[in-house]
């Protein structure tokens, strides 16, 4: 009877381990024909992918052979090179609604017009739209162009190559950019906290001063940030003009310094020197019978700038509050020639005029923006000039010499949804024209599209 028993159970395990063996067996033969699905997946994919390169080569290899005929060795990474050019693109769109006076001589008092276009638009416009095209041209240099369209007419803002791999913290730049004298000439408007320029870069430079020539950088390798420059050009720009000679009509030196206080606070100073010429520079005078009179200047302008920024952001992080204190000072010096014309019978410069010409003006700003949410951000700007000294020679009994100091207060705060859109509400009250007080009011948007770098500090 036991061994009935025993015998009965050996049958059962037996069955059991069979059975066993059968579902492991099942098991083995799903996951090989998964394998083996997968496999013909990926090879079919990789076909795809072969097809599409050769389908993308020809471009590239119906080039070689002209190369190849005048001698060239072809790269083997050139025809990849060629087809993975793609610039980074963005566009800029900027426009505002503006109330204040109708002054059509808009200017600012005691100084020379810089360029007055544009400063009297009220009502609803457009602002300045930019496009923007920026690559790495290949391991050495990057290259960027910029180009400024408003009201129908288009122009190069900046187009310029940089290089990558001098080494040693030496940068070089060539072409038309920004000079990197001051803090705010480098940004562009819609980098800007306001909605306009401070008074003091519209007398200096009409808005900003932009250069066509060569720029050198080296930045020290020490732990305080030390940055120094200097740029040679042609100086077309006010306060110089276009003189068509061999040789540069600009310079500029300057020198940056900058560091970190604690894990909270970042800050930057820095010194600048402009020099350029002028020849036969136009601007509107009145005489003393306050008739209309036009002014051509050729000389020599010198100007000097101080900058100072301070940041500060609770353990370094800006998401969520932040605040940014700015200020400039600059000081001009201007020697030369002044020829005093009118077309004005009954006017003083009726005949031409001819006399030494000599200025020295100054003027700063100081402004705050303080970010109390991650949307929004508040900030207030004061600023001053002064006209200073202005020895017109004999033609001080023919023209209106009279100093003046301009002011102008603002505030404005600003909502961004992102780093690619924003608007802004601003009121001011503008004292830059002698008997006249303009309280301004001024609603700008401004929008990126595609890609865009990180702004300067």
């Amino acid at each position: 009877m036991q061994k009935k028993f025993a015998m009965a159970a050996l049958l059962a395990a037996s069955c059991g381990a069979q059975a066993a063996d059968a579902d492991l067996a099942a098991i083995r033969s799903q996951i090989d024909e998964m394998k083996k699905s997968y496999e013909q997946r990926i090879a079919a994919l990789e076909q795809k992918l072969a097809q599409a390169e050769a389908k993308s080569a020809p471009a590239a290899v119906a080039a070689a052979p002209s190369s190849l005929a005048a001698g060239a060795v072809a790269s083997p990474s050139s025809a990849g090179a060629a087809n993975g050019f793609n610039p980074e693109v963005s566009l800029i769109l900027q426009g505002q609604y503006k109330n204040m006076k109708n002054i059509p001589e808009r200017s600012i008092g005691g100084f020379v017009p810089a360029g007055t276009e544009g400063l009297n638009n009220r009502g609803f416009s457009t602002d300045e739209t930019e496009l923007v095209l920026a690559a790495n041209i290949d391991p050495y240099w990057r290259g960027q162009a910029i180009v400024a369209m408003i009201d129908g007419s288009a122009e190069i803002e900046e187009a310029w190559a940089q290089s990558l791999a001098i080494g040693n913290g030496i940068g070089l730049k060539l072409g038309r950019f920004r000079s990197g004298i001051g803090y705010l000439n480098e940004q562009h408007p819609h980098a800007r906290d306001f909605a306009d320029a401070p008074l003091m870069y519209q007398a200096m430079f009409g808005d900003s001063y932009t250069q066509d020539g060569v720029q050198l950088k080296w930045l020290a390798p020490t732990p305080l940030f030390l940055e120094l420059g200097a740029e040679f050009g042609r100086g077309a720009n006010y306060p110089g003009t276009d003189r068509n000679k061999n040789g540069t009509g600009g310079a500029a030196l300057f020198a940056h310094v900058g560091g970190d206080v604690g894990i909270s606070n970042d800050w930057r100073a820095g010194i600048s020197w402009l020099k350029t010429a002028a020849q036969e520079r136009e601007s509107g005078f009145m005489d003393i019978n306050g008739l209309a009179a036009k002014g051509a200047f050729s000389g020599d302008s010198t100007t000097w700038l101080a900058d100072f920024v301070w940041k500060w952001a609770p353990n370094g992080n800006p998401k969520y509050q932040n605040f940014k204190f700015q200020s400039e000072y600059f000081v001009r010096q201007e020697k030369g020639n002044l020829n005093c014309s009118s077309e004005d019978a009954a006017s003083t410069c009726a005949s031409v005029q001819e006399s030494n010409y000599r200025t020295r003006q100054s003027g700063w700003y100081a402004q705050g923006v303080y970010q109390f949410a991650p949307e929004w951000r508040a900030g207030l700007r004061y600023e001053q000039l002064d006209s200073g000294s202005r020895d017109f020679g004999a033609n001080a009994a023919n023209l209106q010499v009279d100093g003046y100091r301009p002011k102008k207060t603002s505030a404005m705060v600003d909502y961004s949804w992102s780093e690619f859109s924003r608007v802004r509400l601003q009121v001011a009250q503008d004292k830059s024209m002698p008997g006249l007080t303009d309280n301004q009011l001024t609603v700008q948007y401004i929008m990126s599209l595609g890609a865009h770098g990180a702004h300067k500090f």
